[in-house]
């Protein structure tokens, strides 16, 4: 229907429950700021734990080594790159391409099953909103209503210290963050010495520094919830993902409805009444400010704390848990049991197979890389019934560990080379040598202007390590 011939009372229900919907939004559709109860139960403790393991991730992993590399290392001032340890070059930015094309394609199923699982759980923005400055904010101005009062109040001086102390504890706190965040760009080595020697020695990176705090500050001491309900696309691209058979955190209407008000001892089934008593805990404790029994929203992240304020109160009630739960909406709608369906099994091990997929563009990269190139403009010389080419080599260590190396020519078998030094190439880890090389073959070998050659790279015990294919050029001949 149009809502140019809709009643005006229906449009003004309507635009009642959408301002409803956007719980950091008011009539006047200015911000309204968010003062989410603290949750408790059995989910909020699994993501306690949760968070504690990826938090001592992230202020550990910058001081792991494997094979001597950094464990995560992503320097694009300096062009250098580390993934678990592996290093990667600019010869090697088509396996990060696939990876990240990979990685959308994982993102894409994971939440087409899963739903919004990594928003609630596993998000950075989430994970240090809500177990870090949250909980600063809870052990500085009290729960929900203590801060919506100190909120309210003018500014005397309790309000004045509270503030400013939990202001304060805020910097603090996003300075570590962005300290440890700049470990992962340039390495803690360097963060050290940049604390050590102080910023006019490295006024650009200090500048960097001073930054990353400032982002950290402001998106966690004001920007907050509206990262996840205006600016993430996650959030927008889920619209579009989420079908009636993805897992999500569903509030199960058909058994909440109608709702009411608890009266002791009354008959609610008889009376027509729902399981949900109207009692807006699960609303109060949600970190965006939305009423999950609206429906399913773009604003809500799946962090189950309605489903924990919820289940507590049915328990006090007397009334079965899960009115609020991890469900399909399809599930909701015909009221049955929780069924892990042949498209999740499906899913979930192809899901498998894009990380095994992912790992293997990793890791089987070779440990050395080759190449052979003509310069630019030069070609072959003929002398006592031998034509010779020139070369430029380019080798790439991507070990820490030293390697001596040879040159040979495998295809065709009968090719000379000449060396401008030693004809053992000594290359140390991580490091990228050029040179000069020419290769001889004699002129009755050369039957075309340009004939196709495969030149390998062999380490001190004649394994070949890594091969190129170049051309190799000779007089033009006619065949007959």
């Amino acid at each position: 229907m149009n809502t140019d011939t809709k009643p005006e009372k229906v449009i003004a229900i309507e635009n009642e429950a959408f301002r409803n919907s956007v719980g950091t939004m008011d009539d006047t559709g200015k911000r309204k700021w968010v003062f989410p109860r603290k949750p408790k139960g059995k989910y909020t403790n699994y993501r306690n734990y949760t968070s504690y393991i990826l938090l001592a991730l992230f202020f550990i992993l910058p001081f792991v080594t494997i094979n001597h590399n950094p464990f995560l290392l992503i320097n694009v001032i300096d062009r250098k790159f580390f993934i678990v340890g592996q290093p990667f070059y600019l010869q090697d930015f088509f396996i990060l391409a696939l990876g990240a094309v990979t990685s959308v394609i994982f993102i894409m199923l994971f939440t087409v099953v899963f739903g919004r699982i990594f928003c609630g759980w596993l998000c950075p923005q989430t994970l240090f909103m809500e177990m870090v400055f949250r909980k600063i904010e809870y052990w500085i101005e009290g729960d929900r209503n203590k801060q919506m009062k100190l909120d309210r109040q003018e500014w005397n001086s309790e309000k004045i210290r509270k503030r400013s102390l939990k202001w304060s504890v805020f910097l603090l706190v996003s300075l570590i963050i962005g300290h440890f965040m700049f470990m992962y760009i340039v390495g803690y080595r360097e963060v050290f010495k940049i604390m050590s020697e102080g910023p006019a020695e490295h006024s650009l990176k200090f500048i960097v520094m001073l930054s990353f705090t400032a982002v950290f500050y402001f998106t966690f001491a004001w920007l907050r919830e509206q990262v996840c309900t205006l600016v993430c696309p996650y959030g927008r691209l889920q619209g579009v993902l989420i079908d009636k058979q993805t897992i999500n955190v569903y509030y199960d209407f058909k058994r909440g409805e109608n709702r009411s008000k608890w009266k002791n001892g009354e008959d609610r089934k008889s009376e027509g009444k729902g399981d949900c008593i109207d009692c807006q805990q699960c609303v109060v404790v949600c970190p965006t400010g939305i009423d999950i029994r609206n429906g399913q929203q773009l604003e809500c992240i799946n962090c189950t704390a309605c489903i924990d304020a919820c289940d507590e109160v049915m328990e006090k009630i007397g009334l079965p848990k899960g009115l609020v739960r991890y469900a399909t909406e399809a599930e909701i709608e015909n009221q049955s049991r929780f069924i892990f369906t042949s498209r999740m099994k499906v899913t979930t091990v192809f899901l498998a197979l894009l990380i095994g997929f992912l790992g293997f563009l990793m890791y089987d990269r070779g440990s050395m890389e080759a190449k052979f190139i003509k310069p630019a403009g030069s070609t072959f010389f003929t002398k006592n019934g031998k034509i010779t080419n020139t070369f430029i080599y380019t080798f790439l260590n991507k070990t820490n560990e030293k390697k001596v190396l040879t040159i040979k020519v495998i295809s065709p078998k009968n090719g000379e080379i000449t060396f401008f030094g030693s004809d053992k190439i000594v290359l140390k880890g991580d490091q990228i040598l050029k040179g000069n090389i020419n290769i001889t073959f004699p002129e009755k070998d050369i039957r075309f202007s340009k004939q196709n050659i495969v030149i390998a790279l062999l380490d001190e015990k004649g394994k070949i390590v890594d091969t190129f294919e170049t051309t190799f050029e000779g007089p033009f001949k006619l065949l007959l």
